[in-house]
């Protein structure tokens, strides 16, 4: 028999715990900052890529040789010679080509996209209860996707582990200082900052980010006292991400939200804003299973605060087929489940598994960013096709909204 002294002196107390946590944590932060260094230079800035003509074209929605015409137009030679003689267009520059494009469409907004006065802000919260779906992952591609169509776009990294703001070259444990979140702009006290001053432009013209870490955890702290305290006015938490984003929502078309894969003060705020939820589901029975505890929760929550006041703006639910292997058959028997429940709620197009994608996130890029010459060329085609496909079906969600045709 074991006797309760052997099982204490084999059982690590509580500060052999927390040193053993704080020695790890200090060792992955030191290996990180390692990895990040060695990535990005200390002097270096996260870009994307050159695309080359058919890509420009496509972006723009012209033909090669229209391109070819609408470049000779232009004060100065756009595109950049490579050394072995091919052409290819900076981000910047397929910027400048939409600008001039819209400038002789006389009075259509047919190169640039951009929302009019009646049509509203559309704001997609992007979310699950269950890590690793590919939340993150979908709401990178959709914020590259719809800025380099030429929309502008805000994304917001509501995640305290602010992956997307690593993805778009923002360390968390680095970059990103006290108050420099959406926290600094929803927080309850008189450090409370104007939006404008927490969002960040990026290396794609259009497309800002505000970025997040650990820093968001506050809200999930602040909002129980705040709601003991409230003076009569106050705006309650559900309504202020919606009220910061209304402070900037004239520079903006879409809004993308990366929610964290919880459901707290913050998830709730960020569902009380939207105009459209999008919900990653990787078609395994455990994740479905998690999802079905997400779908209960978040229905009593939103029950409960809409009797409080809070109002929702929604226009349309989706579910995105993630990590998707077309020749898994219990894959497939899956999504044929969740296709027979929700019917039209889930997307067509299902986001394909790819070596691709998950290779480039390795080195904190996007499909949109790394380098084609990196994978066979069907392997690259195969993954931006599907990225392709996905972020097209909800732009056309998102023009749907606004009332347009196409």
């Amino acid at each position: 028999m074991v006797s309760i002294a052997a099982i204490q002196a084999s059982t690590p107390r509580d500060d052999e715990l927390k040193t053993l946590i704080q020695r790890h944590s200090a060792a992955l932060a030191g290996q990180l900052q390692a990895h990040h260094l060695s990535t990005f230079p200390p002097n270096a800035e996260k870009g994307i890529r050159n695309f080359s003509p058919a890509e420009t074209a496509k972006l723009l929605g012209i033909t090669e040789g229209y391109l070819r015409q609408v470049a000779t137009e232009m004060p100065d030679d756009l595109s950049t010679t490579s050394t072995g003689g091919r052409r290819s267009y900076s981000v910047e520059a397929i910027h400048q080509l939409r600008k001039h494009l819209d400038t002789g469409a006389r009075g259509h907004r047919r190169y640039l996209p951009w929302r009019t006065k009646d049509e509203q802000l559309q704001v997609v919260t992007v979310m699950n209860f269950k890590g690793g779906s590919g939340k993150t992952t979908t709401a990178a591609h959709l914020s590259q996707y719809l800025a380099l169509k030429g929309y502008r776009v805000l994304a917001i990294d509501l995640d305290p582990q602010a992956s997307l703001s690593a993805l778009f070259g923002h360390q968390p444990e680095l970059d990103v200082g006290p108050n420099e979140t959406l926290y600094g702009a929803i927080r309850y006290d008189d450090e409370r900052r104007p939006t404008a001053e927490i969002v960040r432009a990026t290396y794609i013209p259009d497309l800002h980010l505000i970025p997040g870490n650990l820093e968001l955890m506050e809200f999930e702290h602040d909002t129980p006292k705040a709601l003991m305290t409230r003076a009569p006015g106050d705006t309650l938490f559900f309504a202020r991400i919606g009220q910061a984003l209304s402070q900037v929502q004239k520079l903006y078309d879409v809004v993308v939200i990366d929610c964290p894969p919880q459901l707290g003060f913050l998830t709730l705020s960020a569902l009380t804003a939207a105009t459209s939820v999008l919900i990653t589901v990787h078609p395994q029975m455990l994740d479905v299973m998690s999802m079905n505890q997400f779908l209960s929760m978040t229905g009593e929550l939103l029950d409960e605060i809409s009797r409080a006041g809070a109002s929702s703006h929604y226009q349309w639910m989706k579910y995105l087929i993630t990590r998707f292997e077309p020749s898994d058959g219990p894959q497939n028997q899956m999504v044929a489940f969740l296709r027979s429940i929700f019917g039209d709620h889930v997307l067509n197009h299902p986001m394909l598994k790819s070596t691709a994608v998950s290779d480039a996130g390795l080195t904190n890029q996007t499909i949109f960013e790394i380098d084609r010459s990196q994978f066979t060329r069907s392997t690259y085609d195969r993954a931006l096709e599907s990225v392709e496909q996905v972020n097209a079906e909800i732009e056309t969600l998102i023009k749907k909204a606004w009332g347009r045709v196409s």
